[in-house]
């Protein structure tokens, strides 16, 4: 039989395979990726690329987490402006809620050329918390400072869970978060942003600016 006939007679074999209903032949490795928790959270491409303005953004695959984006402005002869958070989550502690694989990534062109007021939380896992908090006052009558005590009060962002999972030394899992250096070239403004790839994470960020309207 020639090679042309061999190649035939193999596309048959196939052929006859999937009208059998036979199952397709996976591999050991593939077959144990396929059964796994994935969780994959990826801002990419041309996302957002010269955008300008007031953007914000909560992007989360797992489950329980939890995300906050607060912005609060102010002007006038006295002004203030004030914002207030709370979060509470229950602690997850169980394995299977945890996944076997979490990436959160910023990778191509996402941002490029962009400006304002960027305000991102990107979460993959489980039972994590975010936020970004920003105020801004343009008062016409004095100047109020913003001290470390203020910054860090309960008043201005409370984040939970309150018990975050320890993770296990021998846990297998892969956890990935990353910003791609060809992300964000030419971005002008203020960018908040919290990236977490895991289990029972806390993480938060705030900018307060009190400024004078007039001499």
């Amino acid at each position: 039989m020639s090679v042309r006939n061999n190649r035939r007679a193999v596309a048959l074999a196939l052929a006859l395979g999937i009208v059998a209903g036979l199952p397709p032949v996976v591999a050991a490795d593939d077959y144990t990726a396929m059964l796994g928790y994935l969780a994959d959270s990826r801002i990419q491409d041309r996302a957002f690329v010269g955008a300008q303005g007031a953007i914000a953004i909560n992007q989360a695959a797992g489950d329980h987490n939890l995300q906050a984006n607060l912005h609060s402005l102010a002007q006038g002869e006295r002004a203030s402006a004030t914002a207030i958070a709370r979060q509470y989550g229950n602690d997850i502690r169980t394995r299977s809620a945890q996944p076997d694989t979490a990436r959160a990534v910023i990778a191509g062109d996402a941002f490029r050329g962009a400006g304002g007021l960027v305000s991102i939380n990107q979460a993959s896992g489980a039972a994590n918390a975010e936020l970004n908090v920003v105020t801004a006052t343009l008062a016409n009558q004095g100047i109020r400072e913003a001290g470390d005590a203020w910054l860090a009060s309960a008043d201005l962002a409370s984040a939970g869970p309150r018990a975050p999972a320890v993770q296990d030394e021998s846990d297998p899992a892969t956890r990935h978060v990353a910003v791609e250096r060809t992300a964000l070239h030419g971005f002008e403004g203020v960018l908040q942003l919290n990236q977490i790839a895991g289990a029972g994470n806390t993480t938060d960020n705030a900018l307060v600016i009190s400024v004078q309207a007039g001499p």
